[in-house]
């Protein structure tokens, strides 16, 4: 058996099937929400996602044979080429949706954020794991703390500033978790939380836009029960509350096959044309699905977010570690936020549902993530075969 073939043969197919039969949901999904429309653009975007996958399957397949280790001389390259796309972005980007967030390359759209995302977990894996390697003051915690939150805060920063709220807020519970499983005292990071709220209301009436104020405001009426204006801010919130709120235990069937004499909701066009198929596919599939539909959704997402832990917990070193961390915090800080504004526990942002939502920016360096994840599993026992082999 060659070494290939041997690593080949040793990926956890239980974390691949997950990740796969989410690929497939993710497919038929977008499907159900594009495929009425008339306009081509639209009901061609499951074609598209196919297409992604595939390119994402032979990222996913690199990144799983190769040994993570090389992580110690590639992280901080990756890491400054991201930068560099998020100042690009800022030059010459594309704005949508109030967002100057995007590069066009060739008729393909690009989201730089994504990549940088990707890139700086690996720079914070990095960091804390590998950095206090190469001298004795790099040991101390606040010296790492501080670089961890340089290397954390800067792209987070640029984020910010193209007007992409939602991916920027993504960076603090990955950061979170990151310098959880870093080893870092818990007394900074109490202190970085403490910090962090004393600062949110200067964020909200000097940093945020209008339209960011009225999201959060919106989504404080709703937890109140206070009437919202549904021809405004509130539009999507009202029908999203509708489609979800009607859907029922089994659902309206897949295409709606179960409504007779109307359409559903997302049918009749009242959620968001350009943004059903990505921002708001979750209430997609619950209103076709109903809540039995969503928990089978929630819970296979759960299923891959709990293998991801399991798959740090038997890593060989830190780093590997810290890898199979970063990439789990980030699936779960875009499934709890995406899930959480349909459902009105957070305010609407702009968040894409891991392997579900059409998108080929996060759909690639999430499987460019879970190849890396996958490359711990393969290669937690390296050391021990190299061990017998001396022996």
């Amino acid at each position: 058996m060659t070494p290939l073939f041997r690593k080949f043969v040793g990926i956890n197919w239980l974390l691949f099937a997950t990740m796969a039969a989410l690929l497939i949901a993710g497919v038929v999904a977008i499907y159900s929400a594009v495929e009425f429309r008339e306009e081509a653009a639209f009901n061609s975007l499951w074609r598209k996602q196919v297409i992604m996958i595939g390119i994402g399957m032979v990222v996913f397949f690199v990144a799983a044979l190769i040994d993570y280790k090389w992580v110690r001389w590639g992280a901080i390259p990756l890491y400054g080429a991201g930068l560099v796309l998020l100042v690009v972005v800022q030059l010459a980007g594309t704005e949508v949706n109030s967002s100057r967030s995007w590069l066009n390359l060739g008729g393909f759209r690009f989201q730089p954020s994504q990549a940088a995302m990707g890139a700086g977990i690996l720079m914070l894996a990095f960091v804390l794991a590998e950095l206090n390697k190469f001298h004795p003051i790099l040991r101390n915690h606040f010296l790492r703390l501080l670089i961890a939150g340089i290397v954390g805060g800067v792209p987070c920063l640029l984020v910010l500033k193209e007007g992409d709220f939602g991916s920027a807020s993504v960076w603090l519970p990955v950061m979170g978790a990151m310098l959880f499983v870093g080893s870092i005292p818990m007394r900074y990071i109490i202190t970085i939380v403490l910090l962090g709220l004393m600062v949110v209301p200067l964020v909200y009436f000097f940093k945020l836009e209008d339209y960011q104020q009225a999201r959060i405001t919106t989504a404080l009426n709703v937890l109140q029960g206070k009437e919202i204006d549904r021809q405004g801010e509130g539009y999507a919130t009202y029908h999203i509350t509708n489609a979800i709120g009607s859907a029922g235990w089994d659902g309206k069937g897949f295409l709606a096959s179960r409504v007779e004499g109307q359409k559903s909701i997302h049918r009749m066009g009242f959620l968001p044309k350009n943004t059903a198929h990505n921002d708001y596919i979750f209430a997609v599939i619950a209103e076709e699905h109903g809540f039995r539909g969503c928990m089978v959704l929630l819970g296979t997402l759960a299923g891959l977010m709990l293998q991801g832990i399991w798959v740090a917990f038997r890593s060989r070193d830190p780093l590997g570690r810290l890898i199979a961390i970063g990439t789990t915090s980030l699936l779960f800080a875009h499934t709890f936020q995406h899930v959480g504004m349909q459902v009105h526990l957070l305010p609407i942002t702009g968040l894409p549902l891991p392997f579900i939502s059409y998108g080929g920016s996060f759909l690639i360096i999430s499987l460019f993530l879970m190849g890396m994840t996958q490359s711990v599993w393969i290669h937690r026992n390296v050391p021990v075969e190299k061990k017998k082999e001396r022996d």
